[in-house]
């Protein structure tokens, strides 16, 4: 895969924005997990959510990166259940 294949037409400006920016994060590995993510489940999430998401881009790639795969915990902080979707959606035998 070596990008998104989801149109942004329909989505609002913010969201568009936000695709964007989660597809070109850094490290090739967090575009994907990210825009990904973005993908199956930005249309849907309110505006809290967003706002949590927009919080992730200040986060450096690898850190991201240590706190998806399991490598280290997340912080409490970061470790909401948006968070925990992220991590159920490329976790090995997710059914999302």
């Amino acid at each position: 895969m070596s990008g998104t294949t989801v149109s942004s037409a329909g989505l609002d400006p913010r969201r568009r924005r936000l695709k964007f920016r989660l597809w070109h994060r850094g490290i090739r590995e967090m575009d994907l997990v990210l825009g990904g993510f973005a993908d199956a489940e930005l249309a849907s999430l309110n505006d809290a959510e967003l706002s949590e998401v927009e919080t992730w881009l200040d986060i450096p790639d690898q850190k991201m990166f240590a706190w998806v795969n399991g490598a280290e915990p997340a912080p409490a902080e970061i470790d909401t259940p948006l968070f925990r979707r992220l991590r159920g959606f490329h976790s090995p035998g997710s059914s999302v």
